[in-house]
């Protein structure tokens, strides 16, 4: 049978984990036979192989399992794309989940494109931040920035605010657009949703929102990527990942279309702002010397790009002199993330 769509879940020592992610997906969809689940199994040591390929045998023609050596999150989330034979592609998580209405409504939407030949490049919904161990939960919506009921292009998207970037979570890509994109995804290395969520943009020519949360975000556990202490710990590969954003394009000269040109200009932004914040966080002595090289080699990539994220607001604001300076930096930090919790 074709595929719909391909969700693709990398698996990295998830045992304790993929199985509610697996059963959100199998449920929300009631079983359907056009889709697929690609589980990637990422050189995990526990007994997540064994699983993987217990839920293929129990679900043939749905599930597959797919077993390759460690690489790390990007090298899963490649391995799933490789082998998708969806017409759209969606990266879960292992210790996320699917709302099972929001699937059902979403697969309902993309058999309708398929059947009236409307082409969608990348279909957009809501994500919402599930803070089990605090039982809250945050919904992010893009409903004040994109047109709803509509297949519409990025000139007609509105303003983003700090915490409504596009991310991993909320997109679902057209699989034939991802491919064409060669996401530069290094290897063992975190953080790389950041460049799923910005690299194939320029590449996306029609889109729909969806005004339903469907992602499920698990957030609060002890070690994960996004914990404060976890990312100061790990700033090197954010700067990694920032590094090939960065080099990924002259935005204005390889992106025609201003709105979105704009929006990649503030998601970079952000990007420059959190190394500059976290250094400031670090205990490490060589990560100011990184952060300055860092300036200086976006300073040399992109004049322009330079100074709209060195010179704005927030490119002033984490980089204050001084250790009153820095107070002031981490005092907003701290602030901005009780306002949009996005931590």
């Amino acid at each position: 049978m074709h595929k719909i769509i391909s969700f693709g879940i990398p698996c990295y020592n998830s045992a304790a984990d993929m199985d509610r992610c697996i059963t959100s997906i199998l449920e929300g969809s009631g079983y359907a036979g056009d889709i697929e689940i690609i589980i990637v199994d990422d050189g995990s040591v526990d007994e997540t192989p064994a699983k993987a390929d217990e839920w293929e045998a129990r679900c043939p023609g749905i599930i597959r399992a797919v077993h390759q050596e460690n690489g790390g999150h990007g090298m899963a989330v490649l391995a799933g794309l490789r082998e998708a034979q969806g017409t759209y592609y969606k990266v879960v998580d292992s210790d996320d989940w699917l709302d099972a209405t929001a699937l059902s409504t979403m697969l309902s939407m993309l058999r309708g494109f398929e059947e009236r030949g409307v082409r969608v490049d990348l279909f957009i919904s809501n994500y919402v931040y599930e803070k089990v161990y605090e039982n809250k939960r945050n919904a992010v919506s893009y409903r004040s920035a994109l047109p709803r009921k509509k297949v519409f292009g990025w000139n007609e998207i509105g303003h983003f605010r700090p915490d409504q970037n596009l991310l991993m979570h909320s997109l679902c890509y057209r699989t034939d657009v991802l491919r064409s994109a060669e996401l530069p995804m290094p290897a063992h290395t975190f953080y790389v949703d950041n460049i799923y969520a910005y690299v194939p943009l320029p590449r996306c020519k029609t889109l729909y929102y969806a005004d339903i949360d469907l992602y499920r975000y698990f957030i609060g556990r002890e070690g994960q990527s996004v914990n404060e202490a976890t990312m100061v710990k790990r700033l090197d590969q954010q700067f990694r990942i920032t590094r090939i954003m960065m080099e990924s394009y002259h935005l204005y000269t390889e992106v025609a279309e201003p709105r979105l040109r704009a929006y990649m200009m503030h998601y970079f932004t952000m990007m420059m702002t959190i190394c500059s914040v976290f250094t400031k966080l670090s205990d490490d002595p060589a990560m100011p010397g990184n952060l300055r090289k860092l300036w200086d080699d976006l300073k040399q990539f992109d004049e322009k790009m330079y100074r709209k994220a060195r010179w704005g607001l927030l490119g002033i604001g984490t980089n204050l002199p001084t250790k009153a300076g820095e107070k002031i930096t981490l005092g907003g930090y701290h602030l901005a993330e009780k306002i949009f919790k996005f931590n």
